[in-house]
Order: structure tokens, then C-alpha cells, then sequence
């Protein structure tokens, strides 16, 4: 009879994205972009509280999965729509 499989702790740490403040590095970097970019067309203070608001979203997305900005981009970069997506609604990959 087999015996089961040990799990280590260690690994799930190992296999981990880097994070920082709750949300992947990816993100932060994105999200910080986005204010940047807020308070420069709008040139009030008060437009940094979107970063926070959209921190908080960030964060709330990531207690499920931590790579979901990840898996997002390499699914919009490798999955493009295809002429056809209106008619069979799906994609395909690109070769």
C-alpha cells in the first residue's frame, strides 16, 4: 500500500510571488503608475486616495490567488481575440 504524500510548508513559501503591502509586485508597480498618472492629469491630492482604493481591490483579489495579475497578462498577451469571437465566442492561441 502507498504511503501519502508529505506536505512541507516550506515549499508553498518557496512557490510564492514576491509581495509587497498585500499585493504582488507587479501590481504595486501598476497601481502606482496609475496614481502617478491621476494626480498629474488631475493636480489634486485628493486623487491619490484612488491608489487606495484600488490597493484595497488589489488586495482583496489576491487572498485567492496571488498570481491573478499574472495569469491575467500572459491570458491577454498569449490569448488574443480572434475575427471570428462574435460568432464561436472564444479565442484561440497565437502559434
Amino acid at each position: 500500500m502507498p504511503t501519502p504524500l508529505r506536505q512541507d510548508t516550506l515549499f508553498t513559501g518557496l512557490t510564492r510571488p514576491q509581495m509587497f503591502a498585500g499585493v504582488t509586485y507587479s501590481y504595486f508597480v501598476i497601481n502606482a503608475v496609475v496614481g502617478i498618472e491621476l494626480f498629474l492629469l488631475f493636480r489634486n491630492w485628493w486623487v491619490l486616495l484612488a491608489s487606495v482604493v484600488i490597493h484595497g481591490i488589489g488586495m482583496l483579489m489576491h487572498l485567492e490567488e496571488p498570481r491573478i495579475v499574472d495569469l491575467w497578462l500572459t491570458r491577454v498577451r498569449t490569448c488574443p481575440r480572434v475575427r471570428n469571437h462574435k460568432l464561436w465566442r472564444c479565442n484561440s492561441y497565437r502559434p
